[in-house]
C-alpha cells in the first residue's frame, strides 16, 4: 500500500462541513494516488526545465 499524502482526519471534515456525508477509507487512498501523481508530473516538470525546485507552475490540474 503507498503512503497516505493527505490528512485523513483533515479530509472527512472538509467532507462532513461541506456536503453533510460521510467519507469511506477508499476515499482518502484515491486522493493520495491523485496527489502523488500530481507531485510526480510536478517533478518531471522541474526537472525537464533543469531546475530543483517544484513550482506551483509544474502543478498542471487537468480536469477540476
Amino acid at each position: 500500500m503507498a503512503d497516505v499524502l493527505v490528512v485523513t482526519s483533515k479530509v472527512k471534515k472538509y467532507i462532513k462541513e461541506n456536503g453533510g456525508c460521510n467519507t469511506s477509507s477508499e476515499t482518502v487512498t484515491v486522493l493520495s494516488a491523485a496527489v502523488q501523481k500530481l507531485c510526480d508530473k510536478g517533478i518531471a516538470s522541474a526537472k525537464s526545465d533543469g531546475r530543483k525546485t517544484v513550482m506551483d507552475r509544474d502543478i498542471i490540474i487537468d480536469h477540476i
